[in-house]
């Protein structure tokens, strides 16, 4: 503040103060140093990394339960099996028709209790949708490629950065993906999922996945890389849940994933620099992971045509 009032000022003056003036020119001081230790404090707390308190937590876990049990429903009715079932019929139509010329079709959601928000007290709950059209595709190829997890770090990357079935029986995985994403900043993080996937009928299927374990890495790739202890780090991703449907028709496969995150509050004096990477991140990866599966898809049933014709 004072280098601006001396730029505005560029002839010097001479000032003279009578003691009265001086005694409160120097209050006047002291007051102003004062502020700027209480703001320098408040941004010194707010710098500091958050930790995940059990009150946030529980609030993520009711909101999971409610969105669990939706989806349950959804799927023993069978409808609406997209989210894009639920709209008009003019609106659902073009909804379609722009998901088969390569559209993705996103929004985001908001799961409400007797029709109120779900306070979550120290934290953000991110909550979005999507769905995409893989033409030519059929079910057990998509499903073929979400379930190669031994290869998600090229199927997905730059996003996936590592990744590694550590245990499978049948159709329940347990997995290691380490996820690098840049917003301003770049957060990497070592993540272990636990999926499960389903076979509704010869047509449809789907998947849930639980983030069982989520630690940010520091210093990533250096010889001092170390994880924090989950909870107790920049608070970029506390928890993850997602759920996947599939359904094939139209000449190829409709896929929907419906991801639920959690993340730290922004206090006001980060918003400039953890507020990018924290509001527009998930809507991002989201995108970015319908796009690539689509991608992924479409190179395996070409690499596996090329390979028929030779």
């Amino acid at each position: 503040m004072m280098s601006k009032l001396q730029a505005s000022d560029k002839r010097p003056r001479q000032l003279s103060f009578s003691s009265g003036s001086r005694l409160r020119a120097g209050a006047a001081i002291l007051l102003l140093c004062a502020g700027f230790a209480r703001r320098g404090a408040a941004k010194a707390d707010a710098a500091e990394p958050p930790h995940l308190r059990s009150e946030t937590l529980a609030a993520f876990d009711h909101y999971v339960e409610l969105t669990e049990a939706r989806n349950e429903e959804e799927l023993r009715k069978g409808a609406p099996f997209f989210w894009i079932d639920d709209l008009p019929g003019a609106e659902r139509a073009a909804a379609y028709a722009e998901l088969r010329r390569g559209s993705v079709k996103i929004e985001r959601r908001e799961t409400r209790e007797n029709g109120r928000a779900i306070p979550c007290k120290g934290g953000l709950i991110h909550h979005w949708i999507g769905v995409i059209f893989v033409p030519g595709a059929t079910l057990s190829e998509t499903l073929a490629l979400l379930e190669d997890y031994d290869h998600h770090a090229s199927y997905y990357a730059p996003d996936v950065e590592r990744s590694r079935i550590e245990s499978r029986d049948a159709e329940h995985f347990r997995v290691f993906l380490r996820f690098r994403r840049h917003k301003v900043i770049t957060v990497v993080l070592n993540t272990q999922h636990d999926v499960r996937y389903f076979h509704d009928s010869p047509a449809r299927a789907h998947s849930r996945s639980s983030a069982v374990r989520i630690a940010e890495v520091e210093n990533a790739g250096k010889s001092d890389e170390r994880e924090k202890p989950p909870g107790e780090d920049g608070g970029f991703l506390w928890k993850m849940e997602t759920w996947w449907r599939m359904e094939e028709r139209d000449g190829g496969t409709y896929v929907q994933s419906e991801s639920v995150s959690l993340t730290r509050d922004i206090p006001p004096v980060l918003a400039w620099l953890i507020g990018p990477f924290v509001t527009s991140i998930p809507r991002e990866s989201l995108t970015f992971t319908l796009e690539a599966t689509r991608r992924g898809v479409e190179t395996r049933r070409n690499a596996a045509a090329n390979v028929a014709r030779h």
